[in-house]
């Protein structure tokens, strides 16, 4: 069966990017999720998707205007509205710390697909980023983790850092060119996350030639899902893990 990555944690049950969602896979017993890293103004690493606050959160503007402290004041989940059933009241649900996602890692020995992005607040915030999960996810198992970006000099930069770590470079259908294969290997990377839109037979041939394990983003249909793991694809992000477990299973 191809694995299955939760896409921000079971995003349509609890908001996307919170321990909530986290949890409820975990429940769900899904073995991977998959989320997302970036730093604040003051390089405190924490689990966002967007550089700005304004789509999921109760707050406005550059999560780089914001240091550790102002993170008390803004709420991850008073946006939420789930997209099935109803949900409980999640307007205290936080920005979660990287700390705190390592430390619940460490306690249910869930796997965690971690996207570095792709910093936009200059070069050096850049190396501040990478400095800051290199320092926390050190101790983590390796088989526990998967570290994807679509950029790929910070993926290179981390993975000198920690050779031994499992490294997937991600790219869209734009820009998956005959050189991405080429790239991968430049990186280190013996996976690649290719978007689902365009994918075809031959281009899933052509990877897995060169010897790259592929996990298709962002896969929400079980058919297709189907249709891919005949291809040869390994795994799938997708918004409705636990239905897809269900299904393939």
């Amino acid at each position: 069966m191809v694995k299955i990555y939760s896409h921000r944690g079971l995003n349509r049950l609890a908001p996307e990017n919170t321990m909530a969602a986290f949890r409820l896979a975990y429940e769900a017993k899904i073995e991977w999720i998959e989320t997302d890293v970036d730093i604040l103004g003051d390089a405190t690493p924490v689990i966002l998707h967007d550089s700005t606050l304004d789509r999921t959160t109760d707050a406005q503007g550059s999560m780089y205007a914001l240091s550790r402290g102002d993170l008390a004041g803004i709420s991850a989940g008073a946006k939420f509205q789930p997209r099935v059933g109803s949900a409980p009241d999640y307007s205290h649900e936080a920005i979660p710390l990287l700390d705190e996602l390592v430390a619940w890692l460490s306690d249910t020995g869930m796997k965690c697909n971690l996207e570095l992005k792709s910093n936009e607040a200059g070069g050096d915030m850049s190396l501040r980023l990478i400095d800051a999960v290199v320092e926390r996810i050190a101790e983590v198992p390796r088989e526990q983790l998967l570290i994807s970006s679509f950029n790929p000099v910070l993926l290179y930069l981390l993975h000198q850092r920690l050779p031994l770590l499992e490294v997937a470079c991600l790219f869209t259908k734009d820009n998956l060119w005959p050189d991405a294969v080429s790239i991968c290997e430049l990186v280190g990377a013996k996976t690649i996350h290719p978007e689902d839109s365009s994918l075809t037979p031959s281009i899933v041939s052509r990877l897995k030639a060169a010897g790259l394990q592929i996990n298709v983003w962002t896969v929400n249909s079980v058919h297709r899902a189907r249709e891919l793991q005949s291809w040869g694809v390994d795994g799938v992000f997708t918004d409705i893990a636990d239905e897809l477990k269900t299904a393939l299973e």
